[in-house]
């Protein structure tokens, strides 16, 4: 049984004959879960696939979408069109150059965020921040590592951050606002001796659960303990 990521509480779960039916069989990644059941840790493992050269731009990010989009009905047609934009991959892999060789720094995020939000360079249909972030996430975070790290910002967890965290809009955020989620959150995980990607998924939690704290460290393997209030 596949171990879940410290923090995280349940797989995606999806129709995997109706994604494989949808999508373009190259882009399907090589020994990607057939169970219906997508943990991080199974993205993380194409993203490492990638970052080693033995996946393209195109499985990993239908493996990102696959999770991102989970049960909803319309992730695989929105998918075959970020998909069909891209035939060769070459834009994706234009926006990774600087989250894919080393654990990058934030001039290098900056960069990446910007390359997907720009037209010339890497923009795709359906592929706004709520969902590129999400590719930056599993590409370019190092665990263990600590510091600013890429982490997913989606109207879910934007809508539990507090006012300190720099972000301002309800979605379409900046490069800057997303720097600053990313400062706000590396902090609050020194803070508390966790991973940044746990003070995501609290955020997460705490959406979903509708509730105003959140507690972060409660799993047995996630040290420590804060608490996220409006």
């Amino acid at each position: 049984m596949r171990r879940p990521w410290p923090g995280e509480r349940a797989p995606i779960i999806v129709k995997v004959d109706r994604w494989r039916a949808g999508l373009p069989p190259d882009a399907w990644p090589d020994n990607f879960p057939s169970s219906g059941e997508v943990w991080r840790r199974d993205v993380f493992a194409v993203a490492d696939a990638y970052r080693a050269g033995n996946a393209s731009a195109r499985q990993l990010l239908t493996a990102v979408l696959v999770w991102g989009y989970g049960p909803i009905g319309y992730g695989p047609w929105r998918a075959a069109r970020s998909l069909g934009a891209d035939p060769d991959g070459k834009r994706l892999a234009y926006a990774l150059e600087e989250v894919s060789a080393s654990a990058p720094d934030e001039d290098g995020l900056r960069t990446a965020y910007r390359r997907f939000r720009d037209p010339n360079h890497a923009r795709l249909p359906w592929l706004g921040p709520g969902l590129f972030t999400k590719v930056l996430y599993f590409v370019g975070y190092r665990r263990g590592v600590g510091g600013v790290q890429p982490l997913i910002l989606d109207r879910v967890v934007a809508s539990r951050l507090p006012a300190e965290a720099g972000v301002g809009r309800p979605n379409g955020w900046s490069a800057e606002e997303w720097l600053a989620y990313l400062r706000w959150a590396a902090e609050q995980a020194h803070r508390r001796g966790v991973e940044a990607d746990a003070v995501e998924m609290a955020l997460r939690r705490g959406a979903e659960a509708g509730v105003e704290g959140v507690e972060v460290g409660d799993e047995p393997d996630v040290p420590g303990l804060v608490r996220l209030v409006h």
